[in-house]
């Protein structure tokens, strides 16, 4: 279980982004595609997908360390407990059960 997770809405507390908040579209071995986040620009050859081929703005991943969950619009540290027999995200800020 991670404490971060598809679809949270996170904000990046540190890097050229600091302070945008935005989705997670994509986590995978510490790293996180966060929407809006770390844009790269791409020279893309054509291709039967993109037949034009030209320049791609696209978000490259960042490190999970360098985002925060937020929770009821504040940013939180994440922590976990049982209930029900459940492993739980809880938000270390208010307490609140995330999921």
């Amino acid at each position: 279980m991670h404490k971060i997770k598809k679809d949270d809405l996170v904000k990046v507390i540190t890097g050229k982004d600091r302070d945008k908040t935005g989705k997670v579209l994509h986590v995978h071995d510490g790293k996180v595609i966060v929407e809006g986040c770390n844009l790269i620009t791409k020279h893309a050859k054509p291709s039967t997908a993109n037949p034009q081929g030209g320049i791609v703005h696209q978000e490259a991943p960042m490190d999970i360390s360098n985002v925060m969950l937020v929770v009821d619009g504040k940013a939180t540290r994440v922590g976990f407990q049982v209930k029900d027999g459940k492993k739980v995200r809880v938000a270390k800020a208010t307490g609140k059960v995330i999921d």
